[in-house]
């Protein structure tokens, strides 16, 4: 028999079937109860337990290492790739494929399986599930290249699934057969402002029908039960999960009418010695598809094992999420004697309450688009209504309100405020301390700016330290440049930090410098302070080698200066793409080929489009009223006046922005830093969006504004922002940190109550009139063109590391599984 030996005679044997997020909960309880316990995982992944809850990070950047749950313990036998085929009751032996393991307590930890309609053609090829990590790395590969999908199913699951395909670059669709999206938490009325958002962001929503076959072909035909038909390049199902019972069915223990291991509130199933936890048990019949009820029974199974007593509480469905940057939650009953509803269509909110008959009683509710009152109005289920309605359903309705002890702050573990303060009256005064007591934020992560407010509200001084070498924060070093008239980083660290410096102080000081004196960023010694990136004014690729994006103010570009992009792409052998963001990007130079591609592009009256850099990207725009017969306002001038007057602003994260020449909002100018939407008196600015891993809608900052006033809010925007955000700190997540967010933001740049709008006014002046194109600034001194070699010894020797093949017509990296190398000069041997 295999097994983990060396264990007294007493020890229990445990068997685990699953390492799952649950599977190895259970573990590290059982063995914080009963360390001598000897127990043996049977996991059918290649690959430790990681992190579901937060899967679609894995296609913005995040690798399955950073998704792993820890290191796995070593006191744990953990079987990698060895599912349970079959389980003998009698004596009580688990078999899998490479061994035959004994018990004492077998733990059916084997989660679900995503639900596949029953349609023809649902296994053809480019048809994908979203479950596991090797879903994801194959839906990726397929995608490479290709255009568009659908996702079948408009629930959590499909629209995380949705933001995948978003995130891999192709354009999405979602079908739902439900009336509304996400149909298990919200109504009809919150399923539509939800559906709102997400079509602002590109993506087409189909309620009310179903995928009825797949048909295979040079590109999948997707039958719909209404007549309709799709068109897609592939097709992800995400319509709902089965909990995955056979391996207890055929050892005939109870299952339920609807599927699932049958257990009792110990999670014990009808065979003493079997245990049951996650979304493969049924308590009472019913399974459960959230995190923290799996969580709550394996604490259960390890207390009962473990020789205690523990029951099961009850599944809290309670669900605060964001979704595509949308806030999402629903907690209690959604229906109920009395209602009350709030919905604000301009900024995207909604919010339901259920009430007792008398209106006295909270019994449930429903939040979309803000969800600041959820913690809460999740705390008074049961109870008299937390305050006024109307303050309770209004926008920001959980502002300023103080959370009772009672109140969960982290869904996932089931953390309440009581616990929270409890750890940082003991001492843990950071939120990495309160993570590691609590379990707080360890799962999704949503709850840790509740963690960050409790502590402040606690009073513990949180750290603002930017490294080892300054004891400041980015603000603070920036007033402290800005009043000193500091202009070199020498005297920066001399005079206010200590030691030489780092790569975590020495580009934000550069950045600092930059926007305050505007001088060139590889000037003397503020070229040693730059990162990768900004050390040689292009985006470092994976091969080593550089990309060249010049700037297309507004996305408006002549035939001529066309031309010039597509000769130096086809003379330098560069892949050339289309980007998001308006522009033509250029991938593939080395080093010592960028002043060669840069003297053409300057010399065809070409700047540096920043894409390097943490500062303006690009403004986006619509035709407007030029060519579009909806539009009414010129977008396009906008939009290339806005970009000339803030390029090369250099800041604490890149900034993108868009003006949309009408309410269809082509330019997604919700999705930016700072949008611009026309309308029929003037101009609609929105402010704080972003695209990425957290997705945020910008929200309505000044109505119908006139152009000269427009500008003027968004210049004092954008330098207040420069002045006081931290680093590497993007505008959405600066304003929520704002105390107050908006509202005090409107009352700083329109009513000037701290009185710094004329500083921030005569500050964008000096950028206006100081900006100079970096490249041109190269170009035009031997001293930096010097430092674009790939060997230090022999300048005129090209990179020979750097290696294309051909694909679609176009040069890419011979190697793309090799680790990413550093484009910086070598000595060349």
């Amino acid at each position: 028999m295999s097994g983990l030996g060396g264990a007294g005679a007493a020890s229990k044997r445990v068997v685990v079937c699953g390492d799952g997020m649950v599977g190895r909960r259970f573990t590290e309880e059982l063995r914080r109860r009963d360390p001598s316990a000897r127990i043996t995982v049977l996991a059918e992944e290649s690959r430790p337990a990681y992190d579901r809850v937060r899967l679609s990070a894995f296609f913005d950047g995040a690798s399955a290492e950073d998704l792993r749950l820890g290191e796995p313990d070593p006191g744990v036998d953990l079987r990698l790739g060895e599912p349970a085929r079959r389980i003998d009751r009698d004596r009580r032996i688990v078999h899998g494929d490479h061994g035959s393991y004994e018990y004492d307590h077998l733990v059916l930890a084997t989660g679900s399986s995503p639900f596949v309609p029953p349609i023809p053609g649902a296994d053809a090829p480019g048809c994908f599930v979203y479950r596991t990590l090797d879903d994801l790395e194959a839906l990726r590969a397929f995608a490479e290249g290709r255009r568009h999908g659908v996702v079948v199913g408009g629930g959590l699951l499909g629209l995380e699934a949705a933001n995948a395909l978003l995130l891999l670059g192709l354009d999405a669709e979602v079908v739902e057969f439900a009336p509304h999206l996400m149909p298990a938490q919200l109504d009809a009325a919150g399923g539509a402002v939800l559906r709102d958002h997400i079509t602002r962001l590109g993506i087409g929503v189909h309620c009310g029908t179903a995928v009825a076959a797949v048909i295979p072909g040079p590109r999948l035909s997707l039958k719909t039960s209404d007549g309709g038909e799709l068109t897609t390049d592939l097709v992800v199902f995400a319509a709902g999960i089965r909990p995955r019972d056979a391996l207890a069915r055929e050892a005939g223990l109870g299952v339920g009418e609807r599927g699932g291991v049958l257990v009792d509130a110990s999670c014990r199933t009808s065979d003493p010695a079997i245990w049951a936890v996650g979304e493969c048990a049924a308590v009472e019949g019913v399974c459960f598809g959230l995190v923290a009820p799996g969580y709550a029974m394996a604490e259960v199974a390890a207390e009962g094992i473990a020789g205690g007593t523990a029951v099961f509480p009850g599944a809290d469905t309670a669900t605060k999420l964001k979704l595509l940057g949308v806030d999402v939650a629903s907690f209690g009953v959604r229906e109920g004697p009395l209602e009350a509803n709030y919905l604000d269509p301009a900024e995207g909110v909604y919010a339901r309450l259920v009430l007792s008959d008398d209106a006295s009683t909270l019994l449930g509710g429903i939040l979309v688009g803000d969800a600041d009152a959820y913690p809460v109005l999740r705390a008074a289920v049961g109870g008299p209504v937390p305050g006024r309605l109307a303050d309770l359903l209004a926008k920001d309705g959980g502002e300023g309100r103080e959370l009772p002890g009672s109140a969960q702050i982290c869904s996932c573990n089931a953390v309440t405020k009581d616990t929270i303060t409890g750890a940082i009256a003991d001492g843990h005064d950071d939120v990495t301390a309160l993570k590691k007591c609590t379990r707080a934020g360890t799962t999704c992560g949503s709850c840790v700016p509740l963690l960050k407010r409790l502590l402040d509200e606690s009073g513990v001084e949180q750290a603002k330290a930017l490294c080892e070498h300054f004891a400041h924060s980015r603000a603070e070093l920036f007033d402290i440049v800005r009043v000193r008239r500091i202009t070199t980083f020498s005297e920066l660290i001399a005079g206010h930090g200590t030691g030489r410096g780092c790569d975590v102080c020495k580009p934000v000081a550069a950045s600092i410098l930059a926007s305050l004196h505007n001088g060139h960023v590889l000037e003397a010694e503020r070229a040693s302070l730059q990162d990768t990136n900004d050390h040689f004014l292009a985006n470092l690729q994976r091969d080593g080698s550089y990309s060249v994006v010049p700037r297309v103010p507004g996305g408006e570009i002549t035939p001529e200066k066309l031309i010039v992009i597509g000769e130096v792409a086809r003379d330098f052998d560069l892949y050339t793409k289309i980007t998001g963001g308006q522009r033509i990007d250029l991938l593939g130079a080395r080093v010592d080929q960028l002043p060669l591609i840069w003297r053409r592009l300057v010399d065809a009256g070409f700047e540096s489009g920043h894409a390097y850099g943490k500062a303006l990207r690009t403004v986006k725009s619509c035709v407007g009223t030029t060519w579009c017969r909806y539009g009414v306002q010129d977008s396009v001038r906008l939009a290339v006046d806005l970009e000339l007057r803030y390029r090369g602003l250099r800041s604490p994260h890149k900034i993108k922005a868009g003006v949309s020449g009408c309410a269809r909002e082509c330019a997604e100018a919700r999705g930016k830093d700072f949008g611009v939407i026309a309308t029929e008196n003037g101009w609609n600015l929105y402010l704080g969006g972003n695209g990425g891993f957290t997705p945020r809608h910008a929200r309505l900052f000044a109505s119908d504004v006139d152009t000269e006033t427009l500008v003027r809010l968004i210049d004092r925007f954008l330098m207040f922002y420069v002045r006081t955000a931290d680093r590497l700190q993007r505008t959405a997540a600066w304003i929520e940190a704002l105390d107050g967010g908006l509202d005090y933001l409107r009352e700083v740049i329109v009513d000037d109550a701290i009185g710094v709008c004329a500083e921030l006014d005569a500050a964008m002046e000096r950028h206006v009139e100081s900006y100079a194109d970096e490249w041109a600034g190269v170009l035009d001194d031997p001293v930096k063109l010097a430092r674009f070699a790939s060997f230090v010894n022999a300048p005129e020797t090209p990179d020979p590391s750097i290696r294309f093949i051909r694909e679609r017509g176009q040069p890419v990296p011979e190697s793309r599984t090799s680790p990413v190398l550093l484009g910086i000069p070598a000595v060349r041997s």
